[in-house]
């Protein structure tokens, strides 16, 4: 095991120990390494297939024009990486790269060839998509269940891998309880992982379709749904139990963190939140129902 890891390199020794990193530091030093070794190929895209692991379900296609218009003018700037097949090449990490280039017409792209096994394809695979590429928080879900699954990880060994809080794993895959039409409205963007958050709470599954309609038709904020469901006093599926503590700032603190999903400090006067990413900013804005404007 120690040899295969030396060969795959530190990059994936990192990835694969119990400390989070970005998927940035992962891909560039495997680049790095390769570029050292000259290990960096030119790979015929129709050798090429899908992640059979990528947990996005659908892409941006204004964003792959603009990949491709890039393409088009620098060329691929990073190369892809791939795991040899039985026939062809797999892609590990650069898929929008290749769909990109394909839309091109490009017959070859840059590409590093490395062996992984299914595991670490499916770790490095969610790796990027979360921090890169803007996942639907279904299919963030989807994701962090099947890591789940195949890698016998607990809720709290993944949340420290991939930087979150044990809570938000534990409230996102809650979304994966919500009936299949819920589901793919969250896919298709009408519902937001907030108001989807909210709505996972609930018992009964009749209710939740016509809370989720409402928000849908009317453009109820989080914060209304919220409100609606105290109002309207629905049953939720698990009733939240306060314990008590010897530190009211730490009651707070558990509580904040339960509803962001993220770190939360309270010291000295003031709240501090911390966030991961402009996406995950916008996400906790979402929660707060804070809205920013121009």
């Amino acid at each position: 095991m120690s040899e295969r890891r030396n060969a795959l390199g530190k990059g994936l020794e990192q990835l694969f120990s119990d400390d989070a990193m970005t998927f940035e530091e992962l891909e560039t030093t495997i680049v790095d390494e390769a570029k050292k070794n000259d290990e960096v190929v030119e790979l015929d895209l129709n050798e090429l297939r899908p992640n059979p692991y990528q947990p996005r379900k659908k892409f941006d296609e204004e964003a792959l024009n603009e990949l491709a218009d890039s393409i088009k003018e620098h060329g691929v700037f990073q190369p892809i990486i791939v795991k040899k097949s039985i026939k062809g090449y797999e892609i590990v990490a650069g898929e929008r790269r290749y769909r990109a280039s394909k839309m091109l017409g490009l017959e070859k792209i840059p590409a590093i060839i490395k062996d992984f096994t299914d595991d670490e394809m499916m770790q490095i695979s969610l790796l990027e998509n979360l921090q890169r590429e803007n996942l639907t928080s279904i299919e963030e879900a989807k994701a962090y269940k099947a890591i789940i699954d195949a890698s016998n990880l607990t809720q709290e060994e993944l949340a420290k891998k991939v930087g979150k809080s044990r809570s938000y794993i534990t409230n996102i895959l809650g979304l994966l309880t919500l009936p299949v039409s819920i589901q793919n409205d969250i896919l298709d963007n009408k519902i937001s992982m907030g108001h989807a958050r909210v709505l996972s709470k609930i018992e009964d599954e009749d209710k939740i379709k016509e809370l989720a309609n409402r928000v849908i038709s009317e453009g109820l904020s989080v914060r209304e749904l919220e409100d609606l469901v105290k109002e309207e006093k629905v049953e939720k599926k698990v009733k939240v139990v306060r314990t008590t503590s010897n530190s009211e700032y730490k009651v707070i603190e558990r509580n904040l963190k339960e509803k962001l999903g993220s770190d939360v400090k309270v010291s000295n006067n003031k709240i501090t939140i911390k966030f991961s990413s402009v996406q995950d900013l916008n996400r906790i804005l979402e929660i707060l129902d804070c809205n920013i404007e121009d």
